[in-house]
């Protein structure tokens, strides 16, 4: 093959695939961490910029999501907002990753009634200081936690504050065990919640299954299987599997632009805020788009517009 049809075949494939843009919500299978689903869904849907917000543990399945193309400019905006839980907690016994694949490191023959879990609750809602697990992806001294705790150092880090909003007990199918639901801010790690809770009530307790049924403004109904990717991969159609750019920007603002507005944005400059778009000044940022595509997201700054992140196509 002629060198210069090579060349031309190459940027073919290339453009094809950074041609998807937008975000998958995956609803992640048992067994694999969030890097190889997004692996996984990347080889369905192609595209060369990728990226996930939120990691799941392997054994945990779920909301995650995935951008692709110019979506992923907008995971700090996007991802940063509440998630929401259902979890078992396995009582009886301490485990050293704080869930079912570590070793067992305690054991304790109590078991909490519902009554005494209930009246636990409540002390696990609001502003609370949580230490992180000693298997966790937290760095120290530029090397993640995990990574000495798997070499046998002994990790101790030092708490932080989370956010819990809410904690219920949903089902009680043994006297073993105990499932929940809680929505809880950015940083909470569920596998501590479960341990400490345990702690509480005078037992151990680690967390045996975990799902997510939230992540911000995307929710399991808008979840989609690998069975889903694979198909939209042989039907050639996404439609069904990706949402557009500007899904999950719940509470921030739509700026619809006029064709020179969008002109001087795309070039990085700035546009003044016109008197009609008072109601966006106190905005920390702003969606702009021109008909229906997305141009920018921009920010208020001394009585004009400029831009955070530009969307090239």
């Amino acid at each position: 093959m002629p060198k210069k049809h090579l060349l031309k075949d190459l940027f073919m494939a290339k453009t094809k695939q950074t041609r998807v843009h937008g975000w998958v919500v995956l609803d992640k299978p048992l067994g694999l961490t969030s890097t190889q689903a997004l692996g996984r869904a990347r080889r369905f849907l192609g595209g060369t910029k990728v990226g996930h917000g939120g990691t799941l543990d392997p054994l945990a399945t779920g909301v995650l999501p995935l951008a692709f193309g110019e979506a992923t400019k907008l995971i700090p905006y996007v991802l940063g907002g509440d998630k929401e839980y259902t979890f078992t907690v396995q009582w009886g016994e301490a485990r050293s990753t704080d869930d079912a694949e570590g070793d067992v490191i305690a054991r304790s023959d109590i078991r909490p009634t519902e009554e005494e879990i209930r009246q636990a609750l409540p002390a696990f809602v609001g502003p609370l200081m949580q230490k992180p697990p000693a298997f966790s992806a937290i760095k120290i001294q530029g090397e993640r936690a995990y990574t000495r705790a798997r070499s046998g150092e002994a990790v101790d880090l030092p708490p932080r504050e989370i956010v819990v909003k809410s904690f219920d007990l949903i089902d009680i199918p043994n006297e073993n065990s105990a499932s929940f639901c809680v929505s809880c801010g950015k940083g909470t790690y569920i596998r501590a919640l479960a341990r400490d809770l345990a702690l509480h009530l005078g037992t151990y307790g680690f967390l045996s299954a975990l799902r997510r049924t939230k992540a911000a403004s995307f929710s399991l109904d808008q979840a989609v299987s690998m069975d889903d990717l694979e198909r939209s991969q042989a039907e050639n159609d996404h439609s069904a599997v990706l949402l557009p750019i500007k899904a999950g920007l719940s509470g921030i603002p739509t700026l619809t632009l006029t064709p020179q507005e969008a002109h001087s944005l795309r070039l990085g400059q700035k546009i003044l805020i016109k008197p009609h778009y008072k109601d966006l000044l106190d905005a920390p940022v702003v969606f702009a788009e021109y008909g229906g595509s997305p141009v920018a997201l921009i920010e208020p700054f001394a009585g004009e517009f400029r831009v955070l992140r530009g969307f090239h196509f």
